[in-house]
């Protein structure tokens, strides 16, 4: 978190830059999902150009992919806010905008755990009203426990790896994934996954 800090400036000032029913307006985001829940974007600022400052319209949860691969900070929404580019290597941020449509976790009576807290390398780094943020690393051919997906969930990949999903019923899919790669995944799912390989990361939020 210090590190992503260092990368980020919050500042009050008297002109800030408010554009009604937008939550992100970094120069150059690019939308990849967008729902009843969320929108969520990928950017990269060029360096030494600093952002404006901005009141966004939404909460919104940002996650480094580099070059501090990891880093989280949650942006209320209406605080004054002001992205600054560092000297060193550009930066490149997921950021997921919050919206007002709550959908309330699901009753797990599937007999298997909850997808978090598992055993492992797992972490939570954020956890408020709105969201729970986990920061989870696979162990090749180490399968997590099959378990239950009550919530919501916006998975950025933080490797490169190839990640094993397999249902109660035996059914297996592969996926390849890279830094960067963000999925949106509904609730009410049941599996277990396996990095069959190359390293996984991958910053989790569940939502409310």
């Amino acid at each position: 978190m210090t590190r992503l800090i260092a990368l980020l400036a919050l500042l009050a000032a008297p002109v800030v830059q408010e554009r009604p029913g937008v939550g992100l307006t970094l120069a150059g985001a690019t939308p990849i999902i967008d729902n009843d829940r969320v929108t969520v974007w990928d950017f990269t600022w060029t360096r030494g150009v600093p952002e404006p400052l901005e009141r966004p319209t939404t909460d919104s949860v940002w996650i480094s992919v580099s070059p501090s691969a990891g880093d989280v900070r949650y942006w209320a929404k209406g605080a004054p806010r002001r992205a600054e580019q560092s000297i060193g290597s550009p930066i490149r941020m997921i950021a997921i905008d919050l919206k007002d449509h709550p959908v309330a976790p699901l009753k797990n009576t599937s007999g298997f755990p909850n997808a978090f807290p598992r055993p492992g390398n797992n972490r939570k780094v954020f956890e408020n009203d709105r969201v729970i943020v986990w920061d989870f690393s696979w162990t090749k051919d180490v399968p997590t426990p099959m378990h239950f997906h009550d919530k919501d969930v916006v998975v950025v990949y933080l490797g490169t790896g190839t990640l094993r999903s397999t249902t109660p019923d035996g059914k297996a899919v592969d996926n390849k994934w890279k830094p960067a790669d963000t999925r949106f995944n509904l609730g009410n799912r049941i599996h277990t996954e396996t990095l069959i390989e190359g390293e996984l990361r991958a910053i989790i939020t569940e939502f409310k």
